[in-house]
């Protein structure tokens, strides 16, 4: 039996099974195929521009090399995203963040997961970003470093932070509720991550965006724990699913 409510379709990278990962066609045929949301990381360059990566590194997603802390942005904009997934996507680029936002319709979700802290000037340049964007309700900024979470959201009440982890833990909601500060959603690895589990984090109005979630097996059991939304690289299929 599906669980009443219907969790959000949230595109990992934009589509990452279909499309260059964090890319803004990854982005853009996420939102066509229905998605209510997006995931995405960032880093920063030399120069302080937020740019979309999951890597540290330009090596494994672009024609160029090296690490992106050590780049101005005028070093990156001309690089190829697109290529090495195929030649259809030849041509597209490493976006800013706030290209990213300028293509995403207000009212949907933007899952922000921060790589690295670089020294706090990545928390800076986030939220400063964010407080300019006005478009603080449309986002969840999560990491695999809590210690940044904590700091986001001591610096800026306002901003919803999320836990990111690969932890089979005990009580879920209860290390939530020992990061001392509000927490807005759980990001955990789909398969650590049970029925009680979800209620109990439901029951302390505390969000759950399991990543990341591909086979039609797990949608199912997701759906029938009742999670807040599900991190996926296929949001068309989940959205077929769902409809």
């Amino acid at each position: 039996m599906m669980h009443k409510q219907k969790p959000l379709v949230i595109g990992h990278r934009g589509a990452a099974g279909e499309a260059p990962e964090n890319t803004l066609a990854s982005f853009a045929l996420a939102l066509e195929q229905g998605a209510d949301g997006i995931e995405l990381d960032v880093h920063l360059t030399k120069d302080n521009e937020i740019v979309v990566c999951h890597d540290a590194t330009l090596d494994r997603t672009t024609n160029g090399a090296g690490w992106i802390v050590e780049k101005n942005w005028e070093e990156l904009r001309s690089l190829d995203a697109g290529m090495w997934y195929s030649e259809a996507y030849i041509g597209e680029r490493v976006p800013l963040l706030r290209e990213v936002f300028d293509l995403v319709p207000r009212g949907h979700l933007i899952n922000v997961e921060v790589k690295h802290a670089y020294e706090g000037r990545m928390e800076k340049a986030l939220l400063a970003f964010l407080q300019a964007s006005g478009r603080m309700e449309d986002v969840v900024i999560s990491s695999f470093d809590h210690k940044v979470i904590r700091r986001l959201k001591v610096a800026e009440p306002e901003v919803k932070v999320g836990l990111l982890y690969t932890a089979n833990l005990i009580d879920h909601a209860g290390y939530a509720e020992q990061i001392g500060v509000d927490v807005y959603s759980l990001h955990p690895y789909h398969h650590l991550i049970g029925d009680e589990d979800v209620k109990a984090a439901s029951a302390a109005n505390v969000k759950t965006y399991p990543y990341t979630v591909n086979e039609l097996r797990d949608y199912k059991q997701l759906i029938s724990f009742g999670v807040s939304g599900i991190i996926t690289d296929y949001p068309g299929r989940l959205r077929k699913l769902l409809d």
